[in-house]
């Protein structure tokens, strides 16, 4: 065989091969699911923040875990608690797959959510839950990987913080695979992240 024969037969192996892993390595697309099918999105790829638990946090610390991400702050009045309580609820309808879930509050209004205030606020839905917060330019980095809006309302002599009311949903190899909608039941919540579970 002459050389340059031998030369490309060899190229087009290693091509192929590597064709062949790429597709073996990208997750599958989710079928049957009340979210938002995120599979090979590339944003929410990653963070770095600090925790209330006193440490620096991104998400390969959570590994071997399903993620559900939320943005927020102390201070909203009703869509925060809510998504919060749901993912309380979500834990103990999941009974012992509960432990496989880490639920993440990542605050857009740093100016105001302390450590402390943050800590004590996720903890008084479920001691498991962490908060998540960093600097001014952190949160906006942090927003923009995660695609998530938020902007600061004047309300008088103070303000509110208007957002995204999305939750995000990452694998055990910390993928993100689902965009969970607000409007959605526990129980939806439940299918979803089992279906996630159900991928190791």
């Amino acid at each position: 065989m002459p050389p340059i024969n031998r030369f490309l037969r060899i190229i087009t192996t290693v091509l192929i091969g590597c064709l062949i892993l790429y597709g073996c390595s990208r997750p599958a697309t989710l079928t049957n699911i009340h979210g938002r099918d995120l599979t090979g999105a590339e944003f929410g790829r990653d963070f770095s923040l600090d925790g209330t638990d006193g440490a620096r946090h991104t998400l390969s610390d959570f590994r071997d875990k399903v993620v559900l991400v939320f943005f927020g702050f102390t201070q909203c009045p009703d869509i925060c608690p809510t998504a919060l309580l749901r993912a309380a609820n979500v834990k103990k309808m999941l009974g012992k797959d509960g432990q496989r879930l880490q639920v993440l509050f990542i605050t857009v209004d740093p100016e105001r959510d302390s450590a402390q205030l943050l800590g004590n606020y996720v903890n008084a839905f479920d001691p498991t839950f962490l908060g998540l917060y960093g600097s001014l330019q952190e949160t906006r980095q942090t927003a923009e990987e995660f695609k998530v809006y938020y902007q600061k309302i004047p309300t008088g002599s103070s303000y509110t913080m208007d957002h995204t009311a999305l939750s995000y949903l990452y694998d055990t190899a910390g993928r993100l695979r689902i965009a969970l909608s607000h409007t959605q039941t526990d129980k939806e919540y439940v299918q979803d992240i089992r279906k996630i579970l159900a991928l190791d």
